[in-house]
């Protein structure tokens, strides 16, 4: 699992989530983050998680992650050492008894019961989404190091929302905490094996098997049954006289022992070392996964910002000029045949929807120019798509960088973007300073006018 030959880790994936996870409450004043992000980095993936990372410095998601990092060794190995001692009372209770008799039907299910039922929930994990993920030991030590790493009010309860939904959205939620279980239980069961074959190679033990209301015929079968793969490895399998017989020579038991012995190899350990394998190579494999979902609208909302801010290279332009170039916005098969009208920054004496919007079939918008009322605006621009979009400006006002990036912004998530000058304001002097402005902002391809025929122009619903 290398995260380097990745354009960016893991970690950083688990940031832009989570920083996806605060804003959903609320935008973040994020100006100085998304200057940085365009800058720094040129593709849309990367400058989200630039942008992720910017925000998580601020708000204290790095130094959570980095105690969460430095407890989940330590919280590793106690589950590890958990299990080993639990591993090591099984074998003990197995081979630890007084008498030193050993019934091999109470051993082997001792010794596999709970593997196996784990196991049968793991694989259910595969296919129900979520189907095991809070009964893994994976998950668990991944919900304790964020307990201890960051206690109940910390910011690691929500890096480990961050991740989850991450690995979920990916596919790898099975997967990677997969691989933690698996690899404890390996471990496990190499211990058990372990206890297990020391104990039997240098005490003497006598092994059978008690039933009540069972046929003998059905332990017959069940050793042949359960023998027939551990014998691929050389494992014997105790024949029918063996089983039956109430007192085995020393043949018998050493038939017994060895067949004990190569039913927990074969049922337990190797299983789990081949799915802990498995889970790494499924990791390597859809690792590139672990991105951010550019076709969800908060990220499309994002894109839009980065390309208004982002620098346009101009061709065969004025060298004297200091205009920004054309906007680049959506093409007409990318969008919605739908109009939108937005009232943006506009004064309370002044109406918001005008009447001749209705006539239109326009589906309207107010934002006072908030920072959570432009993400609001824009939110809802990335989720339908708009073909066509009417900003109304008050004409009295002066037009600031706010309007310009909001306007990029815009224009970005529409084919079309015209601005209509609304107010009494609508001087040939007002008029010829936002049309100044407008060639200055290079935004040339948005059309001012303050009159609704000029404003809506072949902009019905059937145009």
């Amino acid at each position: 699992m290398n995260p380097g030959a990745l354009p960016y880790s893991f970690q950083d994936a688990t940031i832009a989530e989570a920083v996806q996870l605060v804003e959903e409450a609320g935008p973040l004043d994020d100006a100085q983050a998304v200057r940085e992000a365009v800058a720094l980095r040129t593709d849309g993936a990367g400058r989200i998680v630039e942008r992720a990372r910017l925000l998580g410095q601020r708000i204290g998601l790095q130094d959570e992650l980095a105690r969460a990092r430095a407890w989940a060794p330590w919280i590793l190995l106690g589950l590890v050492a958990l299990i080993v001692l639990g591993g090591l009372t099984l074998a003990g209770s197995v081979v630890g008894g007084s008498e030193r008799s050993i019934n091999v039907v109470v051993a082997l299910a001792s010794l596999l019961g709970l593997h196996l039922l784990t196991l049968l929930l793991w694989l259910l994990g595969l296919v129900l989404p979520l189907g095991a993920l809070n009964l893994s030991f994976g998950w668990l030590w991944l919900a304790l190091t964020a307990r201890v790493a960051g206690g109940r009010r910390g910011q690691a309860p929500l890096l480990l929302r961050a991740a989850t939904r991450l690995l979920v959205r990916a596919r790898l939620a099975p997967w990677a905490l997969g691989f933690v279980s698996h690899a404890i239980w390996s471990l496990s069961f190499f211990v058990v094996l372990a206890v297990l074959l020391f104990d039997l190679a240098f005490r003497r033990y006598t092994l059978s098997w008690e039933t009540t209301i069972l046929a003998p015929d059905f332990f017959v079968q069940a050793v042949q049954w359960l023998g027939r793969a551990p014998s691929w490895l050389g494992f014997p399998v105790p024949d029918a006289q063996t089983v039956l017989s109430p007192q085995a020579t020393a043949a018998g038991q050493r038939d017994w022992a060895l067949w004990l012995a190569g039913c927990i190899l074969i049922y337990g350990l190797l299983p789990r070392l081949v799915l802990a394998l498995l889970c790494a190579g499924v990791w390597r494999a859809r690792r590139k996964a672990l991105q951010p979902d550019v076709s969800q609208p908060y990220q499309q909302r994002l894109l839009a910002r980065f390309e208004a801010l982002a620098p346009r290279q101009i061709v065969d332009d004025d060298p004297g000029s200091a205009r920004r170039g054309a906007l680049a916005g959506l093409a007409a098969d990318q969008t919605r045949d739908m109009l939108m009208a937005i009232g943006f920054e506009l004064p309370e004496e002044l109406p918001w929807p005008p009447a001749a919007l209705d006539a239109a079939g326009a589906q309207t918008l107010r934002t006072d120019g908030s920072a959570s009322g432009r993400r609001e605006a824009l939110d809802l621009l990335a989720r339908l798509r708009p073909r066509r979009v009417l900003v109304g400006c008050n004409a009295a006002a002066t037009p600031d960088r706010g309007t310009e990036r909001f306007l990029r912004e815009v224009a970005a998530l529409s084919t079309e973007c015209r601005l209509w000058l609304q107010g009494g304001g609508a001087t040939p002097e007002a008029r010829n300073r936002w049309h100044a402005w407008l060639a200055d902002a290079g935004l040339e391809r948005i059309e001012a006018s303050d009159e609704p025929q000029d404003a809506l122009r072949g902009w019905t619903m059937a145009g």
